[in-house]
């Protein structure tokens, strides 16, 4: 995910040296790769269907009018070993608040995919261009409309950026992977099942933790390690300042880094962010023009895959600083999924957004999305906010949304 300005901390773990997209066992084999990510990793969108075990689509329609474009897609992979995707996604949205513009709307239009070198190492790329289609984007819709909220996750208006560009290697048996380059670590951090932006949840109370205080695409280098069977950690280092919009080498001038370690629990490797208990442990360095101020936090998260079908849901976080969304946060809530791969999201959630705001802050989210077809989804959703914490007169705001992708 990228968020560019608000943006505390779109699944597969890294974990094992191996990046795996779904939670069946059936397809470990066929879908593990090396690498580090999380639902809304190049890895984990380049799979239809979250991973599930036969999923029962209920057409193929593109499929079956664009042949020749999917055979070309097919031969790349089978001869060149080079694995992409051209996707567009668009959100509305539309509150009843008496503050702000009212409605939000934006767009996202991205190419992405993988090159598998070496058995042992590959690249992987992603070059994005998100536009504003209104005044306010969406992800700073919350904000607008008085709450002390992302609503609109990722959907902002920084033009064209290059958020993934690096090379991964793993060890031959899979035991450990390291990544460098252009990265988006919360593509890996504190992340689980139902993390994306792109295919679940919209507020970011319910996508990486609001507590974490994680910069943008940027220089970095991460490693993981199987430790045990069932247990895993993850390591990483980069830039505090990054910019996908303007990449550059900045932070070896600067010295000013994202720190962050996780230690978790799997039941398999397998089923690693659909059944998985971690601790996250972070630290951002501040700014020297004084724009962001140090800050450091605990994240914690326990999600679990029931018959391939319910994910319920536990996470809390807390930051010892300012520069984070929330000072402390804690969601709970539950994902339901179908054969044909729609998905039901509830989530529940309460923030502490600070020391300079009266009251704390409760957000609910209600989703469905209902997927026609391995390329094309549509979500509708409403989000409750209580005690809205930038419009302390009101009660409570309502945030109505509609986001679509298409996929090619």
């Amino acid at each position: 995910m990228t968020f560019c300005s608000w943006k505390p901390g779109l699944a597969v773990w890294l974990v094992a040296g191996a990046t795996l997209v779904g939670p069946a066992s059936a397809q470990a084999e066929e879908v593990s790769a090396p690498g580090l990510g999380g639902p809304s990793s190049v890895r984990a969108e380049l799979t239809d269907g979250d991973g599930l075990t036969d999923p029962e689509f209920r057409s193929r329609f593109l499929q079956a009018n664009l042949p020749a474009w999917f055979a070309f897609k097919e031969s790349l992979r089978e001869n060149v070993n080079i694995d992409f995707k051209i996707d567009y996604l668009s959100l509305g949205q539309w509150s009843n608040a008496d503050v702000g513009q009212g409605h939000a709307a934006g767009g996202i239009a991205r190419i992405y995919g993988t090159w598998q070198a070496f058995e042992t190492g590959g690249l992987t790329a992603k070059l994005e261009h998100r536009t504003a289609y209104t005044t306010v984007a969406p992800q700073f819709f919350g904000f607008d409309s008085g709450a002390q909220s992302i609503t609109g996750t990722a959907f902002n208006d920084i033009q064209l950026a290059l958020t993934n560009l690096f090379w991964t290697q793993r060890a031959e048996n899979r035991v450990w992977t390291l990544q460098m380059g252009q990265i988006d670590v919360t593509d890996f951090v504190d992340v689980y099942g139902l993390v994306s932006p792109y295919t679940a949840f919209q507020n970011l109370a319910f996508n990486t933790n609001p507590t974490i205080n994680a910069p943008n695409p940027g220089l970095a280098v991460a490693g993981g390690v199987r430790l045990h069977e069932n247990i895993y950690a993850i390591a990483s280092i980069a830039d505090a300042n990054g910019n996908p919009a303007e990449p550059n080498f900045d932070v070896f001038k600067t010295g000013e880094t994202f720190k962050s370690f996780e230690i978790g629990y799997m039941s398999s490797q397998d089923r690693v962010y659909f059944d998985n208990i971690h601790l996250t442990f972070w630290q951002s360095d501040g700014a020297d023009n004084g724009s962001r101020k140090d800050d450091w936090g605990v994240a914690g998260s326990a999600s679990w895959f029931f018959d391939n079908r319910w994910m319920p849901f536990l996470r809390a976080g807390f930051s010892q600083g300012e520069a984070a969304l929330y000072k402390a946060t804690v969601s709970a809530g539950l994902g339901l999924y179908t054969r044909q791969t729609d998905l039901v999201g509830i989530g529940l959630n309460w923030s502490d957004p600070g020391d300079a705001f009266a009251d704390d802050q409760y957000t609910a989210e209600v989703f469905y999305r209902l997927t026609l077809s391995p390329n094309l989804a549509i979500t509708p959703s409403v989000q409750l906010i209580a005690n809205p914490a930038l419009s302390p007169e009101e009660d409570s705001l309502a945030i109505f949304g509609l986001r679509g992708r298409i996929a090619l």
